[in-house]
């Protein structure tokens, strides 16, 4: 395994947070990572908006479905893609994984919350004054976990097959 490798599947959804700031150095690369996303056409339709405002992170946190726990993370980031970028939804779905694995490889956790299709998605652009073009992707809330509860992987082998699909 190397370092790349051992940041991949060491990362696991952080939804408990210290209350501690994230290094600006930490977020300042993990966006990098992001902006290095693959992109169809090299569109990069995404507009990433990074929240560190306590009252912004429990507004965003009420109105999501699965998203309480943001009032507690020191940042969350908020993915956009522009709405008439055909694969928009694609790209700004990569930049949020790079984003992530950025964010891990300084051991700093997190945890996607969907944003595209949400009933929510409008409300918390709106709220984040972000022009009527973008849509939201996903929500990112991090920091330094104060626990982590991985849970099990489902077994590689059973989600691979070479070649023909076979049910044997």
């Amino acid at each position: 395994m190397n370092v790349v490798t051992a940041v991949i599947k060491g990362r696991h959804s952080v939804r408990k947070f210290k209350p501690d700031p994230i290094d600006e150095s930490f977020i300042h690369d993990a966006i990098e990572c992001a902006v290095h996303a693959p992109t169809a056409m090299n569109m990069q339709p995404w507009l990433i908006g990074i929240v560190r405002s306590k009252d912004l992170l429990k507004k965003i946190a009420a109105v999501t479905d699965h998203g309480k726990f943001i009032t507690e993370a020191p940042v969350c980031f908020a993915i956009f893609g522009e709405r008439n970028a055909k694969y928009y939804l694609e790209d700004c779905c990569a930049a949020t994984e790079n984003l992530i694995l950025g964010l891990q490889a300084y051991g700093v956790g997190s945890c996607w919350v969907a944003g595209d299709k949400k009933e929510y998605a409008e409300e918390i652009r709106t709220l984040l004054n972000v022009p009527e073009k973008y849509t939201l992707v996903a929500l990112v809330p991090a920091g330094l976990p104060l626990e982590i509860s991985p849970v099990p992987k489902k077994e590689t082998k059973n989600l691979v097959f070479s070649d023909i699909f076979s049910k044997d």
